[in-house]
This record gives C-alpha cells, structure tokens and sequence, in this order.
C-alpha cells in the first residue's frame, strides 16, 4: 500500500489508536495532519510519526469553528486531502443511566458526536469539490450494542453510526465513500480512571492499537465500508445482527457484570 502524495487527517492523534494511524499512514508515504486536544502529547507524535512536512493543531474537536480553520489550514499547506479519520473520543461516566447526569450525556455527545460530525462537515466539502476521498468516522462496538453503565458513551456511538450510514447513502455516485469503524477491546488510555486501569480495562481492552490501525488501512484500501475489530468485536457483531434484542441484552449484562461497579445498581434496588 502506497500512499506518497496522500494526506491524511487524523484526530485524537496524542495517543492510543490516533497515534497507531498516524504511524502506519507516515509509514506507508503519507503526508499528516494531526489533531488532540493535548498539545504536548500531540508534539510526541509529531515527533516519533509526523515526518517534516507534518501539521499539526492542537484544539478540542467539539469546537466548530477551530475545526473548520483545521480544514483550511490543511487546505492551505497540502492542497488536497484524501482520508480523514475522525478518531478522537471520551470515554463515558461509567454509571447507570438513573445515576449519570444531563452533563455525562452533553460531554459524550459533545465530544464523541460532535467532533466527528464537524470533522466530516469541515472536510467533506473539499473532497466533493475534488470528486475523490475516504471519510472515516470511529464509533466502537458499542454503538453496535447498548452496555451497561456506558449509556451516554453508547448514546454518542449509535449516533455517529446513524450519521455515517446516512452519509454512505449520500455520497453514492460522488466519488468520495464514507467508512465506519467499530472497535472492540483495545488497548488505549480510554479504559482508565486517572491513569490507572479498571477491572473493565484489565479484561475487555486487550487488542493493540497498531493491530486495529494496520486492519483499518487494510480493510480502506479494499474499500471495505463497516470495519469491525478488535478483542470481543466478532462476536458482538454477531449478536447485534442475529440475536433478538431481549435476549442480547441478557447477555450482555452477563458478560459485563462481573467487572462492573455495582454499589449504584444495589442502592437503586434497596426496598
């Protein structure tokens, strides 16, 4: 896979799967584009994957306007783009939904929803103009399935799912192709509650970033548009499709139980 002359826009770039993307596209000739919310973390992979030719901006993807200065800045430095990879997330507040707050729910949407809506809205436009270009939007196999104590984080990846199948309907006939992403398990610094890692983590987020980043550039050179992969991902994939949902949503709960904190669900269900 030869991608000298292309550019690639990535978010969420300062680590975890963000940072595999950006070094398997550098490794494979591509000019970058490198977003995070952390300047500093952002610089280091810059540093270790960016090339000298590599642009990097440093704002939270939920702030429109700084996401369509992103996409001019690009503009303006490579004259073109050919995949963006809306990657950057948060992870949900861990709760049941009767625990979580309206803050949980605007802070996932926000951030998880609204920074790949404005990616996909900034960049697009200058890859209709072009006729060409991959828009690849990050959900998790969690907006495959609901789990508990991750509704708002769920919420926002069932949404991003929505608008890129809507958008795969759109773009037919233009030349530009939408792709969805749903990861399973991996590896990256989302699981953990400051910096150290959960029962949840320890067991589910096994699956190397570069594993999944090597997989996705596979699977977009193929042209494939759903990419399901990582720890747990096949089977969840199967059961979200074959399973019916009163069932699924038993074995779901059985599955995640026992990493689960309990404490919220045995004070609500106190007589």
């Amino acid at each position: 896979m030869d991608f000298r002359g292309k550019v690639v826009v990535v978010t969420g770039a300062g680590s975890g799967m963000g940072r595999a993307y950006a070094k398997v596209y550098r490794a494979a000739g591509a000019s970058l584009a490198l977003n995070d919310q952390d300047p500093a973390a952002l610089a280091d992979t810059a540093r270790m994957h960016g090339g000298s030719d590599c642009l990097q901006a440093p704002f939270d993807v939920s702030d429109r306007a700084a996401m369509l200065d992103f996409a001019s800045q690009v503009m303006a430095r490579f004259g073109r783009v050919d995949i963006v990879i809306n990657n950057a997330g948060v992870a949900g507040g861990d709760l049941p939904v009767w625990a979580l707050t309206a803050a949980h729910f605007e802070r996932a949407l926000r951030i998880n929803f609204g920074g790949v809506l404005n990616g996909t809205q900034a960049f697009l436009p200058h890859m209709l103009a072009a006729g060409r270009g991959q828009m690849v939007n990050v959900s998790s196999i969690f907006g495959l399935v609901g789990s508990p104590s991750q509704a708002d984080y769920c919420a926002s990846k069932f949404a991003v799912r929505g608008l890129t199948e809507a958008l795969m309907a759109e773009l037919q006939e233009t030349g530009v192709t939408a792709h969805l992403v749903h990861p399973g398990g991996i590896a990256t610094n989302i699981g953990k509650v400051d910096g150290v890692e959960t029962a949840f983590s320890k067991h589910y987020l096994t699956t190397a970033p570069d594993d999944i980043a090597r997989h996705v550039q596979r699977c977009l050179w193929r042209g494939r548009a759903k990419i399901v992969y990582g720890n747990d991902s096949l089977k969840t994939w199967v059961g979200s499709n074959l399973v019916p949902l009163g069932w699924l949503a038993k074995l779901v709960w059985r599955d995640i139980k026992p990493v689960l904190n309990l404490a919220p669900y045995k004070e609500a269900t106190k007589p």
